[in-house]
């Protein structure tokens, strides 16, 4: 709430240069803030009183834009890829496999392994289990697991990460 739309009788003022003014009404704290050609702004309303600041809002606002523009700047975004294996995949298949896991582990990206049952395929988990503990030491220099292996449907699944560098 800034200027006008502050309804409170009594507010804890602060000045532009951020010294304790102390306790004035409302009126006397927008007096003070017109004569100074800034707003009034509260910043802890569920105080008692509630605090008010005299500043410029509309550079307060910018400065805060900037800094959440410069946060979102160094945060750096992992995706999830996904790998889709069969319990009876053929080597060469593996490796294809293989390499673009490792491929996306070296981008940064996090790596989810699955192995999808078909029909009777799932009385045979520990098949999955075994090309998914393979699968893993196959990228065990560029990637850690994350989560361990476990069963979610008819798909066996784990999800690897790369290594810190």
């Amino acid at each position: 709430m800034i200027n006008e739309e502050i309804r409170d009788k009594e507010v804890r003022l602060i000045g532009s240069n951020g010294e304790q003014l102390g306790i004035v009404s409302s009126a006397e704290a927008q007096r003070l803030a017109d004569e100074s050609n800034l707003d009034l702004v509260k910043i802890a309303p569920q105080a008692k009183p509630p605090v008010c600041k005299i500043m410029d809002y509309g550079k307060h606002k910018f400065e805060l834009a900037k800094r959440e523009k410069e946060n979102r700047k160094n945060q750096k975004v992992s995706n999830v890829k996904e790998v889709r294996l069969t319990p009876n995949i053929d080597d060469h298949d593996f490796n294809t496999k293989l390499n673009q896991a490792v491929k996306f582990l070296k981008a940064g990206d996090k790596v989810k392994v699955s192995v999808r049952f078909r029909g009777r395929e799932i009385t045979h988990s520990s098949l999955g289990r075994d090309l998914l503990i393979r699968f893993r030491s196959g990228v065990e220099e560029v990637g850690m697991s994350d989560k361990d292996i476990k069963m979610e449907g008819r798909n066996m699944a784990m999800v690897l990460s790369p290594k810190k560098a």
